[in-house]
């Protein structure tokens, strides 16, 4: 079955409901496309952070903890000041206790949908979001530009596609990332404790008490290599802010970049694949007590433009007008 709902009621808005093979998702354009549901019906695998109970208002209020919000620009920027090659920007500080902007704000844009179709084997939805002079925001970062997102559900799971467009004759600075809101437990009727968290890390990138970068790139020690080695718990004790560069993982016995979560008590897996343009991971769990973990896949490190790291090592990039930034992520269940 292979079908699309454009106007399908969730959480009392208005959503896009996708099926194709064992997978249903919601996607809510109103609210910045996340997409607020994937669940695996044949196996009852619940892929990101859902309750049944959880109100639209409760959603609103934190929309970076539900579901998969994509954040542009993302992290934490040092006192709010993202400097460019061709300028510096102000932002507001929102993290008043560490002193950073933190989140960027397309995640809280409603999307366009742009287009649609059913085909024998997928389900295809564009949509997307124009930054201009419209937008609150622009006061602060008057740099036009194009975010969309194009989502492909099949038989292979949810494919992701991000493309960054930049429509002003500024420099458009390029860090991306995905608040994966994981759920906990995956499996209807599992527990959170059989959960093992598998990514692929090398170094890890360490973090001063304002969670900026200090620039260093140490190696991993025991606790980190619970991450590389699949034996980290996700839940169920504090997890906060851990970012490491990222490497090569092993699927099945197959190279595999991106990482997993296996329910040891029968074997199912959330598997989160992401194309080379990202760099990183950071991972986080609100305190561990809330029923969601986030392994967040990044193209750049945290505070990016302002380090003084070679763009290849902290993964910063810039595009020019008209130039396009792509990136992918998929998630499938086994």
């Amino acid at each position: 079955m292979n079908n699309i709902d454009l106007k399908f009621m969730f959480k009392d808005t208005e959503c896009v409901r996708m099926q194709s093979g064992k997978y249903s998702c919601v996607i809510a354009p109103k609210l910045g496309a996340a997409v607020l549901r994937l669940r695996d019906e044949e196996n009852g695998i619940e892929v990101f952070r859902y309750r049944d109970d959880c109100t639209l208002k409760t959603i609103n209020k934190a929309r970076e903890i539900w579901g998969l919000p994509t954040l542009f620009l993302p992290n934490r920027f040092d006192k709010g000041i993202i400097k460019t090659s061709d300028a510096v920007y102000q932002m507001p500080v929102n993290e008043k206790k560490l002193d950073n902007f933190i989140h960027g704000w397309v995640h809280k844009r409603e999307h366009e949908i742009e287009c649609y179709s059913t085909q024998d084997k997928k389900v295809v939805l564009v949509t997307s979001y124009t930054f201009d002079k419209n937008d609150e925001m622009y006061s602060y970062f008057p740099v036009d530009f194009k975010i969309s997102y194009t989502f492909t559900l099949s038989e292979n799971g949810l494919l992701q596609e991000i493309y960054l467009t930049n429509n002003s004759d500024k420099a458009l600075p390029v860090s991306i990332c995905t608040h994966t809101c994981l759920n906990a437990p995956m499996c209807d009727g599992g527990r959170e404790e059989s959960m093992r968290m598998c990514v692929p890390i090398i170094e890890k990138c360490e973090l001063d008490k304002r969670c900026l970068p200090t620039e260093k790139l140490l190696p991993l020690k025991k606790k980190d290599l619970e991450y590389k080695e699949g034996t980290k718990m996700p839940t169920l004790h504090n997890i906060s802010n851990d970012m490491y560069t990222a490497g090569m993982n092993k699927l099945d016995g197959k190279d595999f970049y991106g990482s997993y979560v296996v329910d040891t008590d029968n074997g199912h897996k959330v598997c989160n694949e992401v194309s080379k343009e990202f760099k990183f991971w950071n991972m986080w769990n609100d305190k561990g007590n809330k029923g969601y973990f986030c392994p967040e896949p990044m193209t750049a490190m945290i505070n990016s433009p302002n380090l003084s790291l070679p763009n290849e090592v902290s993964g910063y990039e810039e595009i020019t007008k008209g130039h396009t930034f792509k990136c992918w992520q998929r998630f499938f269940t086994e």
